[in-house]
């Protein structure tokens, strides 16, 4: 059974992320220079904003909003994301860097993998120790692909 953090601070873990890696999935075809930001409400769910830019990092912006609800006693690290009413996906923080500078969310049935950074471009130590704790819970690490970011190709 996969394993989620023991918790997560909402306010620390709001913002905007950059998608460093991530199993491809049908919904992000053609997808470069994809980031996520997440805005805690008041109204007890979190606004969820992705974004990428479509077949070329030149492309046009392809932009979704949705919903992000909190599992009760998941000391927030299970989550239910919404892009399209009713449907709902499981988002799974599954390892969450101290400082909240990198994160990997998943799906209880690990068919769905995303590593996120606060910057566009991660440490390559910490790149390599997420792959290492990845593979010791039986993620395909072949099925992972690196994630063209702007400001990494304009370096």
């Amino acid at each position: 059974m996969l394993q989620t953090v023991e918790s997560v601070d909402l306010e620390k873990y709001a913002g905007k992320w950059y998608e460093i890696a991530s199993y491809p999935q049908s919904f992000q075809k053609g997808c470069h220079c994809t980031s996520a930001e997440y805005t805690p409400t008041d109204k007890g769910y979190i606004i969820v904003e992705n974004r990428c830019i479509k077949d070329s990092i030149n492309g046009k912006e392809s932009y979704i909003k949705g919903k992000a609800f909190v599992q009760k006693n998941s000391g927030n690290a299970k989550l239910k994301v919404q892009f399209f009413w009713p449907f709902k996906g499981a988002y799974w923080i599954i390892d969450l860097a101290s400082d909240y500078s990198y994160a990997v969310v998943s799906h209880p049935n690990k068919k769905y993998l995303w590593i996120l950074s606060r910057t566009p471009k991660m440490d390559e130590v910490i790149y390599q120790k997420i792959l290492t704790n990845l593979k010791a819970l039986n993620f395909d690490l072949d099925k992972i692909e690196l994630t063209a970011q702007k400001e990494i190709i304009a370096e």
